[in-house]
């Protein structure tokens, strides 16, 4: 490998070390909510349960109409599901199942931690907002488009088989993190209108992020700043 790639490699490898992706941080749970082992009391779970439960009625209806609005060539039947895989995070995500169909997850943690419906309805909705924006598609593009452009990189460099792999590799993962942040915000703004229109307050939602670490504005970082967010959030429910 020539130490013009070598030099590459290593800044990229630094690059997606710096920003990788994880899980949402867990805010700190409201001491009230737990016994003396630690453990949710039983009417904070059932609480938290009912919670859930409610969001889930109001905004999927609201969600899915949207979607087809927006996106009529999307799947958008949501399949609305809880990760209690144990030792799960606080985290929320969305995904596709073996058929193509909308999936959206949130672990038992990120359950709990929300205080209010408001909240959880954001959360659901900005999930939801990732599909209709078709962001999942639009990652794996760019993660093949910087496959490609590494790999090509990395012959020209006279990199032997491994070392065009590696590179490979990286030009994925750096291209899968180009625009993620641009894709967090579309979600807030489309996420707040969404759970306006299901009759939520998704100013107050939004809160949720003033309650997490914030991961500032990190180079190939996946989420942007908090406070982008909130200024997001706000913009997109005044322009309408």
């Amino acid at each position: 490998m020539k130490p013009l790639f070598a030099l590459l490699a290593m800044a990229a490898l630094s690059a997606c070390a710096a920003g990788a992706p994880g899980p949402a941080p867990r805010p700190a749970p409201s001491p009230a909510a737990y016994d003396s082992s630690g453990q949710m009391t039983e009417a904070e779970a059932s609480a938290a349960a009912r919670r859930f439960v409610n969001v889930v009625r109001t905004v999927e209806p609201v969600a899915e109409g949207e979607c087809r609005r927006l996106s009529p060539g999307l799947n958008c039947d949501f399949l609305i599901v809880v990760d209690d895989r144990p030792g799960q995070p606080s985290n929320a995500f969305q995904t596709l199942d073996g058929s193509g169909r909308p999936v959206l997850a949130f672990t038992l943690p990120l359950i709990a931690d929300v205080q209010n419906e408001d909240e959880m309805a954001f959360i659901m909705s900005h999930e939801a907002a990732h599909h209709i924006r078709a962001h999942l598609n639009r990652q794996r593009t760019n993660a093949t488009a910087g496959a490609q452009v590494f790999g090509v990189l990395a012959s020209i460099a006279g990199a032997g088989g491994a070392g065009v792999e590696m590179a490979t590799q990286i030009g994925a993962s750096v291209g899968a993190r180009t625009y993620s942040k641009d894709y967090e915000l579309e979600a807030d703004a489309l996420g707040a209108r969404i759970a306006r229109a299901a009759g939520y307050d998704a100013i107050r939602g939004a809160l949720y992020f003033t309650r997490i670490p914030d991961p500032g504005d990190r180079f190939l970082g996946t989420h942007p700043p908090n406070a982008n967010r909130m200024d997001t959030v706000r913009r997109a429910l005044a322009s309408g």
